[in-house]
C-alpha cells in the first residue's frame, strides 16, 4: 500500500522544526523512518505534514565528559556501534547497538526515534533503564528533562506532547569499577526480540553499589525490575544474589504467548539471560 497524502517539510534548525511541529495541525517528525514509514504504508498511521528533523546538525553526534555521555536524538545505531567512547565506558550500549535489527535500520535508525516510537520490543528502552537515562524534550515553549522511566507510557505511546521534539539522550557517567551487557534472543538474526535483557552493575567496596535491569518484549512497555534492582544493592555479588535477582526480574515481566513462544518460556528467559548478564557485568567490574 502507498501512504495517504501529506506534506512534507525539511526543516534545517531545531528552531524550525520546532516552530512548525507547534503551528501545523497533525504534523508527525520523521527521524530514521524505520518504524514509521512502513506504519504509513500500511495506513496505521496518516499524519497530514511530516517534518524531516534529518537535516537539523545539532540533532546529530555523541559527546563524552566526566558527567556522562550525551547522544543527539538522530545519531544512527551504526554510529553508536562505532564509537570507541561507548565501547570503553558504556558496554551495554555496545553490546545493544549491533543487535538491533538489520544492517539497513542500523544505517538510518536512529536512537531519539527508536525511543519515541516506545515499541517494547524495542532494543534502546531496556538498555536506558538499565542506565538510568533521562531524554531532552524540544518545543517552542523550551526544553524539558524526562526520566526514561517517564517516558514510555505504554505500547507505542509516550509522554511527548504532539509539539515536542526528543532532542538527546543523557546516560549518567558509569562509577570506576562497573560493567554491563545485552542479551537478546531472536528467532533469527533481524528480528524482534523474543526476550531482551540489559544489565548493569556497579561495584562499591565489594559490595554491589548500583544496580539496573531492563528488560525487553515481556509488557506492553520496556519493564524496569525495581526489585530485581533493590535486591541487589548493597549485597556481595554471588551466584546466590543473582539468582534472587533474576527471579524477581521474572516476576516482574508480564509476558504474551505468541508465535515466539509461551508466556512461561519468556519467563524463563528473563530469569536466565538475568542471571548470566549480571555474572558478565560483575567480570567486567573486576576487570577479569
Amino acid at each position: 500500500m502507498l501512504p495517504a497524502r501529506f506534506e512534507y517539510h525539511r526543516p534545517t534548525t531545531l528552531d524550525e522544526a520546532a516552530d512548525l511541529l507547534d503551528r501545523l495541525e497533525d504534523a508527525k517528525v520523521l527521524a530514521g523512518g524505520m518504524s514509521f514509514i512502513p506504519l504509513m504504508k500500511l495506513r496505521f498511521a496518516s499524519p497530514a505534514h511530516l517534518v524531516d528533523v534529518n537535516r537539523i546538525p545539532e540533532l546529530s553526534g555523541i559527546e563524552d565528559s566526566p558527567a556522562g555521555l550525551t547522544v543527539k536524538a538522530v545519531t544512527r545505531h551504526n554510529e553508536i556501534a562505532a564509537s570507541q567512547v561507548i565501547r570503553a565506558r558504556y558496554p551495554a550500549m555496545a553490546a545493544a547497538a549491533p543487535q538491533i535489527a538489520d544492517p539497513i535500520v542500523r544505517n538510518l535508525g536512529t536512537i531519539g526515534g527508536s525511543l519515541a516510537h516506545a515499541d517494547p520490543a524495542g532494543d534502546w528502552a531496556s538498555v536506558m533503564l538499565a542506565l538510568g537515562a533521562e531524554v531532552v524534550a524540544r518545543s517552542v515553549g523550551g526544553e524539558r528533562t524526562i526520566p526514561i522511566d517517564e517516558l514510555m507510557e505504554s505500547t507505542f505511546l509516550t509522554t511527548l506532547q504532539p509539539n515536542e521534539i526528543l532532542t538527546e539522550v543523557r546516560i549518567p557517567a558509569p562509577p570506576p569499577r562497573s560493567g554491563g551487557t545485552y542479551l537478546k534472543l531472536e528467532r533469527r538474526v533481524g528480528d524482534f526480540a523474543t526476550v531482551g535483557v540489559a544489565v548493569q552493575l556497579g561495584l562499591d567496596d565489594g559490595r554491589i553499589g548500583s544496580a539496573g535491569v531492563g528488560l525487553t518484549a515481556v509488557g506492553p512497555r520496556n519493564v524496569r525490575a525495581r526489585e530485581a534492582e533493590t535486591a541487589l544493592l548493597g549485597a556481595e555479588p554471588t551466584e546466590e544474589a543473582f539468582a534472587e535477582a533474576a527471579r524477581l526480574a521474572a516476576q516482574a515481566a508480564e509476558p504474551s504467548s505468541d508465535a515466539r513462544g509461551s508466556a512461561e518460556y519468556k519467563r524463563n528467559v528473563v530469569e536466565v539471560f538475568v542471571r548470566r548478564a549480571l555474572a558478565a557485568a560483575l567480570r567486567m567490574a573486576r576487570g577479569e
